[in-house]
């Protein structure tokens, strides 16, 4: 069952969808799509680490990652904190997998809020932009 909570974060409050402690009570909170504004993406695909995430992500289109399989160059703690902001950002959605932590790009739900932004902006990463 899912259930919706407000949260304050850096990026201010907003709503987020959880799974109440029946489905499964480790799986981290995600924002409503519909609550996510341009500037909280903006801001969580500033960051170069975090852009190359997303599209790693969505080479894989809709394939769940382990947070290990990026070959990130960064602390593990660094790596959290990236993957939490693209997490409130409503960038990606994450969940367990035994001990691991998967991640699967929200494509769908990020296009339509906004069309045509992550083929923008992932263009933008593939050209060197």
């Amino acid at each position: 069952m899912l259930v919706k909570l407000r949260y304050s974060s850096y990026y201010g409050s907003m709503t987020l969808t959880a799974k109440t402690a029946s489905d499964t009570d480790r799986d981290p909170p995600h924002p409503d799509p519909a609550e996510v504004t341009l500037q909280q993406i903006l801001e969580a695909l500033v960051d170069p680490v975090r852009r190359g995430i997303v599209a790693q992500l969505a080479a894989v289109e809709g394939e769940h990652v382990a947070c290990g399989g990026f070959g990130l160059t960064v602390s593990n703690s660094t790596a959290t904190h990236h993957f939490r902001v693209l997490r409130e950002a409503g960038l990606i959605r994450q969940s367990y997998a035994g001990t691991s932590k998967m991640n699967v790009l929200r494509r769908a739900e990020v296009d339509q809020a906004f069309p045509g932004l992550l083929e923008a902006l992932l263009g933008a990463e593939r050209a060197g932009a």
